[in-house]
């Protein structure tokens, strides 16, 4: 198939601390054990994809250090292309420090480091040497990067936006999106609305596919995933399973999301596809390691 993936996305490594519960503001908690994981929004979503065995790029910026090499090694060994991620000499390795709970919670504190030097020129390069058949970003690198690509794509990629972490997006970026794919959180800060219900989430998704967004999947944890576009909405549940760490949920389900998209899935079973990848992906702990192969979720899906 002519083609592949592009992800242009973040980079980081997870410094993870295990804890009973969340803390809140001003407390300090004495936590449990401390491990250290290869992650970043595009870099899980593109091992995501690479597991999955899609054709795939990752096109970013680490820093000239231990993390940096060990984030481009881990990649490479999922199958993911990293000849489009450039190493920055003057910036480290971009880090995020997590608390993950014992139901399975996490609250992520990122500092981006070497990803908020990805540029539109190193976007633009990449589009010249080769163009995707699907594209995939987020929110972790700077917006006028993602705002030249979205330019600069050709007609007949397929844009995916995550907008995460949640921040303003102009009608001219959304208007370029063909599918959009915020939380529960990032939908209410574009919309105003708080996705808890089918009403609230159609209401959402609409004022979205109001600024020609082309079609919404608004991701709601266990409840599963709203899917609108200019047939309808309607919600897709959740599989159920027995979380363990949900740190890396949403870049499963997003990279699943891009592949079944590349094979020519219809939106509707490659949403469900992607539930299925973000649901295994929650019963590992971790971020890039606890991804599924497509054995795994082929597996998971005949049960």
């Amino acid at each position: 198939m002519a083609g592949d993936v592009l992800v242009l996305g973040s980079a980081n490594m997870d410094l993870v601390v295990r804890s009973s519960r969340i803390p809140q503001p001003g407390e300090t908690l004495l936590g449990g054990t401390f491990s250290t994981h290869p992650g970043g929004k595009g870099a899980n979503q593109a091992t995501a994809l690479g597991r999955l065995g899609s054709p795939v790029r990752f096109l970013g910026r680490v820093g000239a250090d231990d993390f940096g090499r060990e984030l481009i090694d881990q990649l490479a060994s999922s199958g993911v292309d990293v000849s489009t991620a450039l190493t920055d000499h003057a910036l480290a390795s971009g880090i995020a420090m997590i608390v993950v709970a014992a139901d399975g919670q996490n609250s992520i504190v990122v500092a981006p480091g070497a990803n908020g030097a990805v540029s539109p020129a190193q976007v633009l390069a990449t589009l010249e040497e080769r163009m995707p058949k699907v594209a995939l970003a987020q929110l972790e690198v700077p917006l006028d990067a993602i705002e030249a690509m979205a330019e600069a794509l050709s007609p007949e990629t397929v844009f995916i936006l995550n907008p995460a972490p949640a921040a303003p997006l102009s009608d001219s970026l959304l208007s370029r999106v063909d599918i959009l794919t915020p939380n529960e959180t990032e939908a209410e800060a574009l919309t105003g609305i708080l996705p808890i219900d089918d009403e609230t989430c159609r209401a959402a998704a609409l004022r979205l596919l109001g600024r020609d967004v082309k079609a919404v999947v608004i991701t709601l944890g266990g409840r599963g995933c709203w899917l609108q576009d200019a047939e309808g909405g309607h919600l897709i549940p959740a599989f159920r399973v027995n979380p363990v760490d949900t740190t890396a949920a949403g870049d499963a389900f997003n990279g699943g999301l891009a592949w079944r998209v590349f094979l020519g899935d219809s939106l509707a079973e490659a949403c469900r596809w992607a539930s299925a990848v973000g649901a295994l992906a929650t019963t590992r702990e971790g971020a890039q390691e606890a991804m599924p192969t497509r054995e795994e979720v082929e597996a998971f899906l005949t049960q």
